[in-house]
């Protein structure tokens, strides 16, 4: 008799729940939707270059280079609200503090390695980017004591 197949193991444990909100002196975080959409669109697309070379990005393909419509990047944002929704990925934006003006994205998904247990990328504006580092070390510590992760990829950083 073959035993069943087990469920994959859930990406956080159930009941945990997910912190909604990162507040660091240059900048905050919270869920990425919909409603930051055309700041969003603007942020990565004025960034590309940028953001390519950025620890975690190196296939090249993302940003596309020729962009996406508006339309095509709400429903990339409404995707992240869904994988936030059923606990299967986690994507904030990074805002300038006091502002809706999106700066940057974090994103926290399952790894692909069976050497960590959650990817960590992160990203800022071009004309910001001397909040990569910041960013990235506030993120690890964030991790570290409210996420339940312990093996995280963080692409070097």
């Amino acid at each position: 008799m073959t035993p069943a197949p087990t469920a994959p193991a859930p990406f956080v444990p159930v009941g945990f729940e997910p912190p909604v909100s990162l507040v660091a002196e240059r900048f905050r975080l919270e869920p990425l939707g919909p409603q930051h959409n055309e700041s969003d669109l603007a942020a990565w697309c004025s960034s590309i270059d940028h953001i390519r070379a950025t620890p975690g990005y190196p296939d090249g393909r993302w940003p596309p280079v020729d962009g996406m419509s508006l339309e095509e990047n709400r429903a990339d944002l409404v995707r992240h609200v869904a994988d936030f929704q059923a606990r299967r990925g986690f994507t904030f934006t990074v805002l300038a503090p006091g502002s809706a003006e999106v700066i940057g994205c974090v994103y926290l998904y399952p790894s692909h390695s069976a050497e960590h247990d959650v990817e960590v990328q992160s990203w800022v504006r071009a004309d910001v980017a001397g909040l990569d580092v910041p960013l990235a070390e506030a993120v690890a510590a964030w991790l570290a004591a409210d996420w339940p992760w312990r093996r995280p990829d963080r692409h070097g950083r």
